[in-house]
């Protein structure tokens, strides 16, 4: 499984320029003016990972393969997108698809840059934003509560708790609030989880910052006024970071006092809304890493590599990365008693390292 987020904002908050700066390579218009994209941009981004090339180099695998996150570029929205305004109804149908929301909101000031509503302010940006996602949802879930009174006089078992969800999250709607803070049980949950509601969606809030806002902290000042936990993140650097070797960007990265780069923490906090975790996969031919939900069990982590895997689960052996590198090899860790033969019950953790036994 891939991770794929949609990035969003309203047109000139530097979403394209920052999309750019995210996918090394990427070529996605950026203008100053609205509407400048109009198809959605995809890139693909390989997930960081410090595991990966030491358990390579541990086992002579002849290559490294990283988790992915695919980011959608997707049109800038503006007031009125609900109803059509602007590319609305290309922008809300390519949001629907992605597994959360990217929300750029603009920290930065630039004459030579028009801001859309007249005014860099980054609350009445997400206010805007979240206005017609709400609006767009409340639609779509009206008109899916009208195809349900029919459903529930036909006699659909399904029906009468379908009414009931849809009827919690359009309450929230209407009172100006998100779908995802809607109280659902597991059959609810399950029977609306394909109307692609985009208010149910996670959503991370990107704040793109001048060099100077993200060296003075000013972001999260904001942060703590508004309670909303902002991504603080700079087009510029980011763009200047893509053109450095992994050497030159610590040195650099140290030098602006950052740990990581704004990608890296972009996609971590990702998989921390998304309750994703990483297991890992090593031998002479690959070192793989592999993107599971948190609280997946042994089989249903194999049957990401394949659904024969977890079909014919048997068992898994399973060792923490640390203690085989600390082991030296794979027979060394057995030998030690640090590779464990676990089951079908078994819960994954990140880091796992894992060889499968199946029947196929």
């Amino acid at each position: 499984m891939s991770l794929k987020i949609g990035i969003v904002g309203l047109p000139n908050v530097g979403k394209s320029t920052l999309f750019n700066a995210l996918i090394k390579g990427s070529h996605a218009e950026a203008a100053n003016y609205p509407f400048c994209t109009i198809e959605p941009n995809v890139g693909i981004v390989e997930v960081p990972d410090e595991r990966l090339a030491p358990l390579a180099t541990l086992s002579k695998s002849k290559k490294i393969v990283p988790a992915v996150v695919e980011f959608v570029d997707i049109a800038g929205l503006v007031r009125g997108a609900s109803k059509g305004e602007g590319l609305g109804n290309q922008f809300l149908a390519a949001i629907r698809e992605c597994d959360a929301i990217g929300m750029v909101v603009r920290f930065f000031e630039d004459s030579n840059v028009v801001h859309v509503e007249g005014k860099v302010s980054p609350m009445d940006d997400i206010e805007t934003i979240e206005i017609e996602l709400q609006l767009s949802d409340l639609a779509t879930v009206e008109k899916r509560l009208q195809s349900v009174e029919k459903e529930i006089k036909s006699g659909s078992k399904d029906a009468k708790s379908l009414q009931s969800g849809l009827s919690k999250i359009k309450s929230l709607l209407d009172s100006g609030n998100n779908a995802r803070e809607a109280k659902l049980d597991d059959q609810e949950h399950e029977l609306l989880k394909n109307l692609g509601l985009m208010t149910q969606k996670p959503i991370l809030y990107i704040a793109n910052c001048s060099e100077d806002q993200l060296a003075s902290q000013s972001v999260n000042q904001l942060v703590s006024e508004s309670a909303i936990e902002f991504i603080p993140i700079s087009a510029k650097i980011e763009s200047e970071l893509n053109e450095l070797d992994d050497e030159e960007k610590k040195e650099y990265l140290a030098e602006l006092g950052l740990e990581s780069s704004g990608l890296d923490r972009l996609i971590k906090e990702a998989y921390k809304v998304l309750g994703l975790q990483t297991y890992l996969t090593t031998g002479e031919m690959e070192t793989r890493a592999w993107t599971i939900h948190q609280g997946n069990t042994a089989p249903q982590a194999a049957g990401v590599i394949h659904t024969d895997f977890e079909r014919g689960f048997i068992a898994a052996e399973i060792v923490n990365w640390r203690d085989l590198l600390s082991a030296g090899s794979w027979s060394s860790a057995k030998a030690k008693g640090l590779v464990k033969t676990e089951g079908k019950s078994y819960i994954m953790r990140d880091g796992d390292v894992v060889l499968f036994r199946f029947n196929v």
